[in-house]
């Protein structure tokens, strides 16, 4: 099992030049359990991130690692203790898939040091664990968009930190890959204890895969909790400015969105006058 730690914004302030992305924003992530960042585009769930993993500087108020604020903790331990995959990254040109994985153990190594057998077992079980083995001795800038996708993931597990943060991890990816990637994620919380923080878009399968959420609007948390508290269709309604309809996913449990568009509203007052035929 992994050790656990407190991950946590105070009064956190982020920007680019004059213009604010997040706005005095307290937030403690629920150590060992998976947590999803949902939010409409721009409102800043990327930044917040890059921040928590300290590649963003604030623009006023702290992260926090185990009470201790990230600007006080040197960049190794820090590399050993939070891993981020950012949304859209790029790997050098002509590395081959076992190479850019294996960066994945440099905040492990010591300087000049050897590979030790642990590195090459730990690269070997985040490729099985993507199901990237085959690639790997091939350029990452011959794979596919989804290829690439899970051999930036098979990196980011061969880091084996403590917290792991994704922007986006299913980006690029078809349906069955997405669940593919989030069962996966959600087997090294629950064997390694591993603490997730993600980006998601997709509100089904956040409610799906999360054990705790944030909603973002703006800048700010609008709502914090478990997915069954949080996902309603009047927070839907406030975070994406979207009208739906709530209801049990029939598979999890978990709450499922279905989307109001006008076509089908419009489909249902028909429906109503006699006028739709069954299909």
């Amino acid at each position: 099992m992994t050790e656990s730690h407190t991950l946590a914004a105070d009064a956190l302030t982020l920007a680019y030049g004059d213009r604010t992305i997040v706005d005095g924003l307290d937030l403690v992530v629920p150590p060992g359990r998976i947590t999803a960042i949902v939010g409409a585009n721009g409102c800043g769930k990327s930044t917040l991130l890059r921040a928590l993993a300290r590649i963003v500087t604030p623009k006023s108020g702290q992260v926090l690692l185990d009470g201790t604020s990230l600007r006080e903790l040197p960049t190794k331990e820090i590399a050993r203790t939070l891993g981020l995959l950012p949304q859209s990254p790029t790997a050098p040109e002509g590395i081959a898939v076992s190479d850019l994985v294996g960066r994945g153990r440099h905040p492990h190594q010591k300087f000049l040091a050897r590979w030790s057998e642990g590195d090459y077992e730990s690269v070997a079980r985040a490729l099985a664990s993507t199901r990237t083995t085959e690639l790997a001795d091939r350029p990452v800038d011959e794979l596919s968009g989804g290829q690439r996708q899970r051999v930036w993931i098979a990196m980011a597990l061969a880091q084996e930190t403590d917290v792991l943060m994704l922007d986006e991890p299913t980006t690029y990816l078809d349906v069955a890959h997405q669940i593919e990637v989030l069962d996966l994620l959600a087997d090294l919380n629950q064997e390694r204890g591993t603490t997730i923080v993600m980006v998601l878009h997709d509100m089904n399968l956040a409610a799906r895969y999360a054990d705790h959420v944030f909603a973002m609007r703006e800048g700010r948390i609008v709502a914090s909790g478990p997915p069954a508290e949080v996902m309603t269709s009047e927070l839907i309604r406030t975070v994406f400015d979207l009208d739906c309809t709530v209801i049990p996913d029939p598979v999890s449990g978990a709450p499922l969105v279905l989307p109001r568009g006008r076509h089908h509203a419009r489909d249902a007052e028909l429906e109503q006058v006699g006028a739709f035929d069954a299909r």
